[in-house]
């Protein structure tokens, strides 16, 4: 076996294989290498360059993390740009979150009066009026927040959710229709950021998710109505019957899955 034979290396986890240099001793062998000159330029072309992000960027990763006073302090600083009815909506966000319900409106208003047609800040006029359990004045915003947008998937579902909220189930099984057919994960958006508000709080929370599942199923979406049928029972919902019986629901009757939901004992959280 020559010596360029026995220096051969197996390649694990990125080390390094030795060249096999001809007759090379072990004197060589222990000898470091040269370190290489980088190419002009070549250590600043590697290095990343840091992101560079906008103020409202800025302000919407404090809104991520529910640092609203920090980010109502970012957004602040840029209310003399073109852009400054957005960042006065974002602060009415912040201050909504933060349950300060007349700053929040105070904010939504110097949005809609930089930019009359900005459907979102009369949306939240709405969830604002949502949120104090004024049913009939939150309808109202959100009716004219679809004058402003009517392809608006959250403004529909938030219109039904009002609707809900005042017992008008027929209205807001209409409401709930149409921002399924805008949007079929409308009712699965999360999160603090973003421009628009989306109602969560409800009561009756059982009888709601009973009416999502008829949404879906009507709509055909048998994944996401087997979900809220789940939910619904597992918030109590007693009137099981009507998922057997009721015409919207025949879309599911020979799932297996639903089979097992109308039978099967749920534990209600």
């Amino acid at each position: 076996m020559t010596m360029c034979t026995s220096l051969r290396l197996m390649t694990v986890a990125g080390m390094l294989v030795l060249p096999c240099a001809a007759q090379s001793t072990p004197q060589d062998q222990m000898r470091p290498a040269p370190a290489a000159n980088p190419a002009p330029g070549a250590e600043d072309a590697a290095a990343p360059k840091p992101v560079q992000l906008t103020l409202e960027q800025r302000g919407d990763l404090f809104m991520a993390r529910k640092m609203f006073r920090e980010a109502i302090d970012v957004f602040r600083q840029g209310l003399s740009q073109p852009n400054a009815f957005v960042l006065y909506n974002k602060i009415g966000i912040a201050y909504h979150h933060m349950m300060d319900f007349k700053a929040a409106k105070k904010n939504y208003e110097a949005a809609l009066k930089k930019n009359p047609k900005y459907a979102e800040a009369q949306n939240n006029i709405g969830a604002l009026y949502y949120a104090q359990k004024d049913y009939r004045r939150a309808i109202q915003q959100y009716q004219k927040a679809l004058k402003l947008n009517p392809d608006s998937a959250t403004v529909y579902s938030n219109l039904g959710t009002a609707y809900y909220a005042r017992k008008n189930y027929d209205e807001a099984l209409k409401a709930y229709k149409q921002a399924l057919a805008l949007d079929p994960e409308v009712f699965e958006q999360r999160g603090t950021t973003g421009s628009i508000l989306q109602e969560r709080s409800v009561e009756e929370l059982a009888k709601f998710h009973y009416y999502l599942a008829k949404t879906y199923a009507q709509a055909g979406n048998t994944e996401y109505a087997l979900r809220y049928i789940r939910r619904s029972l597992e918030e109590g919902f007693k009137d099981r019957k009507k998922y057997l019986e009721e015409p919207e629901f025949g879309i599911l009757k020979d799932l297996p899955e639903f089979q097992q939901l109308m039978t099967m004992e749920i534990r209600v959280l």
